[in-house]
Formats: C-alpha cells, structure tokens, sequence
C-alpha cells in the first residue's frame, strides 16, 4: 500500500467526520401525527383522543393562560402575581406558585449566563408572565366530569412559607365535595424534587382518579442543531432511548408511549427538566406539542394507573421532577440511588459512550488534582502518548526509513514516472528488502482520531468543561479561542460580519496549525507532486477548519503535535535520519536487486549476445 495514499484516506476520514456534523441535521425518528379534530374537546395529558360521544377518558385540561405569550413582564413581576413558598439551597434558589401549585420558578445558584460572575444565575423554569413560561404541574383526573379537581387556577393552601432540604412543604386543596387533594413537596440539596400526590375520600361514595405529572415549554428554543447534541424532547421508554427534535411536532403532532420504568424530559445542552415516575408502575406519556416558534407550546406528560379511593379511604402516589444542571455524578447517584432506568443518558454520551465517558471521568479525576481542566487536558494527552508509546515509537521508526529512503523512490520515479504499476511493483520490492512497512507511519494519526473524537464529545457536551478557564486568555475552555486575528487579537473588540468568521481564526488554532505543520516537515514527504501539495495545505485548512471549535480541543491538539514531534526528533536522530532540509543517504542495494538500471543493462546485454551469434 502506498503510504501517502493511505494517510491521505486517513486524512479526508477526518474531514467527513469533522464536517458531518455540519452538513447533515440529526437524525430523527418518524413521528406519527395525531391532529386534532375540529370541535373536539382536546384530552388530558396523556389521553387519547375520545371519539364524540364516548364518555372523556381519564385527564384533565391543565390550561393556557391567555397571557401566557402575549403579555410579557419581568421576572420580579411575574412573581408577585401569586402567593409562593421559596427555596434556596447551595444549588437552587427560587419558588413554588400556589395558584395551580406550579413548580415555576428555578435558578442555578452556581451557573452565571455569561463568564462574568456577576451576570445573572441560568434559569431552569420561569413563570407564566415571562417572555417563555417553562414549569412543571401534577394533578389528577377522573372518568367522572362531576367531580371537582385542582386545576392551574386553583389557590391551594401551604403548611409553611419555605421548603428546604429535609423540610417538606405540603399543599392542600378541599373540592367542597368530600376530597381533600395534597401535595407534599420536597426538594434535596441539588436539583431533585419530590413530589407525593395523595387524595383523602371523606364522601359516602368510592372515587377512581388517575394521577399525572407534566412539564410545559413556551416558546421554541435556540438549538445548536448538530449531530452530536441532542436538544429537545427525550426519554428512555421501556429501557430504549428515543429522542425528537421541536420540529417533529408541528401541526399539533404527538408521540405516544406506554412504559414501566424510565423517564421523560426536556433537556437543554447543559440542563434539563424531567419527570421520573414510580419506577415499577406503568404508565402512559405523551409528548406534543403545538405552534410554532415564539407562540409555540410543548408539552410532555403521563398519567398513572387509575385508583379507586374508597369512602374513609386515602390513595397516594410519588414522582419527581428533575430541574437543574446535568452534572455527571449527580445524574449518575440519582440513577443509583432512586434506581432510575438509564438516567445517566439524560447526558449525550453518544454512540461511543464506553470510550467517551470514561475518558470524561479520568479527566475529572486529573481537575482534582490538579484544579485546573486545562492542565488536566494536558497531562490527559501525555497518559495517551504514554500508553501508545511503543506502537508509537516503531511508527516513527518506519517513518524515519522512509525518508531515508526517499532517494532512491525519486530515482525509480524518474524512471518509471510514466509507468504507475512499475514503479509500484519495484517500490514494494524496495520496502521488503529495506524491511519497512509503508502503512506504519499512520498508526499514530489513526491512534489519536478516537481520543480527538472523544475529548470533543466530552468538552461540547459536559457542564463540567462549561466556562472553565486555563491560563492567559482562555476563560472558557468550552469556547472557541477569543484572541482572533480580525480582531487584532484582541486588540480591537469590534463585532465581526457573520461572513468573515470562517476566517476569523484564533491564536491557539495557528499555534496548533504551526505545530501540525512543524511535524509535517519531519515526515517522509510524497513523491506525487499532486500529493505533496495536498500535505502543504493541510495544516492551513486545519487552522481555519478547528478554529471554531472548543480552545480545550485546540489545545489539546497542539500539544499532541509537540509531543509527537519531540518523539519523532529523537527516534529520527537515533536512526541518524537527517531532519529539515538535509540529504539523506541512499541505502546501499545489492547490485543483483537494482531495480532501475541494472535489470534494464541486463537485459539489453542479452539482446546483444543473442544478436551478435545469430550473424556470426
């Protein structure tokens, strides 16, 4: 195989999978619509459609206020329309709406907006009123429409102002006909809340409800709509993840599902709101969602088993309600400690998730040594070359001869230049004799692809890596390098056109061009024209083609360059390979195996002899 043909395979493999992400839109599952018929009363979350005249499934209509996108005020504003009990934990703080019992109001303490720490927290959920209401809501519903049920306008009544960890608040509600609705909700010291619903039957007569929890989103969201990020509806159904985009549910699309076990959300790149049901009951979600853009309105739900409450009698059911930031350890206790059905795939780990995430762990391990992501990026990439040491070093032990080689490949080009299959046929017979493997050159590019891939997945994804700084001027090893060239490096913080960010490179991006290009230099160089073009230009279009991309992954790839050319200088020195723009020696070939001219005299000679007796 022709060394530089194989690496440039390697090469535009990269290329494809890098761009891919860009070219193409994620992949989606088809979604089944289910439109609504005209004139029809629309159902309970998760109920199906009821044909007319059929008594209304089990569900209740849990509201949209008119004002919901129409009349839009600021935060403070919204939260004095209504009574609410507070929270403030290390992680959370916010409030709990009593009118309709909404869980409205979630911000992330330790999460700013921007890098500067005295911009405002993140906010998970906000209030009706808001620019785009997000909350969560539980209830219940009935087969029978005479009976009186909480509903988003309802005023319940609350035991205590404040709900903290450990101090439960608890709701309560009477329907004026014998039933007395309670919601005891508690939240621990990060982002779970626990949510009891119960219902006490003081009637004469027996009652059969059906509990549900949902989560509704205003508004269509900015999504970075790339393939390795998903954003949007999700949730593991019967132990299988499916995922949807907001597009798939316009004109009032639903997915439906029946499941025990699992959860279901709606998740953000860095948090997320998701509900998680009694792990042993099954139960029936429904995700849809209907307008589009700004008046947009989606909603995810389930609705529990039905329970006849008898006279005297109580019935009682728990769900949660995640509403935070997706932290790798803490989503992966609540899995342990609650038995949550493949929570930890709230986080997109994606298809190679047993390389990606124990990479990420390792990493995390190395910040608490070191307390810094960056230097951990670092060292990461030592441990790498540290384990691929020996493939490594007979890697650039083969490359090292075929540089040393190149003489002679120039002779048999000039000599069979015409002639590709030749010159391919005596360029094998030069590796075998000369004990060289052509494709072994690139092991350590094909080696370091997967890291590349995996440390990519891990800095775009992970809130860890969110806002992280390094040394100098990278703030946020999850950002693109700020110090571009368009802006003088700094120098002139004016706002660039969208047309000219392609070349609106970043210092880190040429330092890494610099470094590809520098080990560029000390590898065999082609001997097609054509091919040692392509090499020329590769580290420029990998400057431009990584500049937008995390500064952690620049960095990363920077430093793998320097360390493999530090590796590469000495193997090449030990082989006494000249490095630069010095001459190799010529290896000195068997007479009887010249490839070139030697066969050609031979043969020539014969002719001769042959000649000279046929006319003697």
């Amino acid at each position: 195989m022709d060394q530089k043909n194989f690496i440039v395979a390697i090469v535009l493999s990269v290329l494809i999978i890098v761009g891919w992400q860009a070219a193409f839109p994620p992949a989606k599952p088809t979604v089944a619509p289910t439109q609504q018929q005209a004139g029809t009363t629309s159902t309970a979350p998760g109920a199906p459609a009821t044909p007319a005249g059929q008594p209304v499934a089990p569900g209740v209509q849990p509201g949209t206020p008119a004002n919901a996108a129409t009349q839009v005020v600021g935060l403070a504003e919204a939260l004095a329309r209504t009574p609410r009990v507070t929270f403030s934990t290390a992680e959370l703080l916010g409030s709990i709406s009593l009118k309709g019992a909404r869980i409205d109001d979630v911000q992330l303490v330790k999460y700013r907006e921007t890098i500067d720490r005295k911009s405002p927290p993140v906010p998970v959920l906000s209030p009706v009123g808001t620019l785009h209401p997000y909350y969560a809501e539980f209830g219940w519903s009935a087969s029978d429409a005479a009976i009186k049920l909480p509903g988003p306008e309802t005023m319940w009544s609350a035991d205590k102002s404040k709900v903290a960890p450990g101090a439960p608040v608890r709701l309560t509600w009477d329907n004026g006909q014998g039933l007395v609705f309670a919601l005891d909700i508690s939240i621990d010291e990060f982002f779970m809340f626990d949510v009891k619903q119960s219902v006490e039957n003081k009637s004469d007569k027996p009652v059969t409800l059906f509990p549900w929890s949902l989560v509704v989103r205003y508004g269509t969201p900015p999504a970075e709509g790339i393939y390795i990020l998903h954003e949007g509806p999700y949730g593991v159904f019967n132990g299988t993840l499916k995922e949807f985009g907001y597009s798939d549910f316009k004109d009032n699309k639903q997915q439906k599902f029946s499941t025990t076990g699992g959860w279901v959300g709606i998740t953000d790149k860095y948090w997320m709101a998701t509900l998680v049901p009694d792990q042993k009951s099954k139960v029936d979600v429904t995700i849809k969602g209907t307008g589009a853009g700004d008046t947009a309105k989606y909603q995810i739900d389930y609705v529990g088993a039905g329970d006849t409450i008898a006279p005297g009698a109580a019935a009682r059911t728990e769900s949660r309600l995640f509403a935070g930031a997706k932290i790798v350890r803490v989503i992966d206790d609540y899995e342990t400690k609650y038995g949550i059905d493949k929570f930890d795939l709230t986080i997109d780990w994606g298809w190679f998730w047993f390389f990606t995430k124990p990479l990420f762990w390792l990493l995390e391990w190395l910040y608490v040594q070191l307390g810094n992501f960056g230097l951990s990026i670092l060292v990461l990439t030592v441990i790498v070359k540290l384990v691929f040491f020996p493939l490594a070093n007979k890697s650039y032990a083969a490359m090292a001869k075929m540089k040393a080689l190149q003489p002679e490949m120039e002779k048999l080009k000039e000599r069979y230049g015409e002639d590709r299959q030749r010159m391919n046929q005596e360029l094998m017979q030069l590796y075998r004799r000369e004990k060289v493997n052509p494709a072994a050159g690139c092991l350590p590019i094909v080696v370091q692809i997967p890291v590349f891939f995996a440390l990519y997945k891990v800095l775009y994804t992970t809130i860890e890596m969110r806002h992280q700084p390094f040394y100098g001027w990278i703030k946020d090893l999850a950002a693109p390098d700020p110090l571009t060239i368009l802006t003088g490096f700094g120098l002139f913080p004016w706002d660039i056109p969208q047309f000219l960010h392609f070349f609106n490179i970043g210092l880190w991006p040429i330092i890494m061009g610099v470094t590809m290009y520098l080990q560029q230099k000390l590898n065999p160089q082609p001997t097609d024209p054509v091919q040692a073009r392509v090499f020329q230009f590769l580290p420029i279009l990998f400057t431009f083609m990584l500049a937008p991309f995390s500064a952690g992954l620049v960095i990363y790839w920077a430093w793998s360059n320097t360390l493999s050319i530090a590796q590469q200088y000495m193997i090449m020195r030990r082989h006494g390979t000249p490095i630069g723009g010095g001459k190799p020696k010529p290896p000195e070939l068997p007479a009887a195996s010249a490839p070139a001219a030697t066969n050609g005299n031979a043969n020539a000679g014969k002719k001769g002899g042959k000649g000279s007796g046929k006319k003697g």
